[in-house]
């Protein structure tokens, strides 16, 4: 009897969310009611109260990009981190830039490559262009113009124009070697879906 409790309350919860979800929709988007940010944010916050990461990490940009809510970094980063830690690529790559940049937590590059890492492992090619650039900078990571190639090639090959064009102007820097080298990672990182690349 105990776990059919517990299944039907984790069932409740989920349906719970699933309508906070729904009315978020209705609200954000002006689906048959008004379109009214701050009545997006509180849905959004009842669905991420009960551990939706997609209603976290939406609940975060809301806080980012000061909608329906005051701007607040700090709060945009918390939410961002709940989506996170579900594994959620969208939220990682956006705590990775808030790392990067030092907006809502002091700037730490190590936390910015850990979690730009897990977005693009997750074949986030946004995630995967940040990287590069942390890889050509040698911010959080030792400076490495083959894995800023390897990086900007696999962003590149879903049609990121920033990864493109960086990946463009790198190769004209690099040896035909350290080129053919990182072209070859890049197969190999392919091959394991973007999992513990270079």
């Amino acid at each position: 009897m105990n776990n059919i409790s517990k299944k039907g309350s984790s069932n409740v919860i989920a349906g719970i969310g699933f309508l906070c979800v729904a009315a978020v929709i209705a609200y954000q988007y002006g689906e048959g009611v008004p379109q009214d940010d701050a009545a997006a944010v509180k849905w959004y916050t009842k669905a991420a109260e009960q551990g939706l990461a997609s209603a976290q990490f939406n609940l975060g940009v809301m806080y980012d990009t000061g909608e329906g809510v005051p701007e607040d970094d700090a709060a945009a980063v918390k939410w961002y981190t709940k989506a996170a830690e579900q594994g959620d690529a969208s939220a990682q790559h956006n705590l990775g830039v808030m790392y990067d940049n030092g907006e809502g937590v002091p700037k730490d590059d190590a936390a910015a490559v850990k979690w730009s890492t897990k977005a693009a492992e997750q074949g986030l090619a946004s995630a995967q262009f940040n990287l590069g650039v942390m890889y050509y900078n040698g911010e959080g990571v030792p400076q490495d113009n083959v894995l800023a190639y390897l990086w900007w090639n696999l962003a590149a090959a879903q049609s990121h124009a920033r990864a493109k064009k960086n990946k463009g102007v790198l190769q004209e820097r690099m040896t035909p070697a350290d080129i053919s080298t990182a072209q070859e990672l890049s197969r190999e990182c392919l091959a394991k879906n973007y999992k513990n690349c270079g």
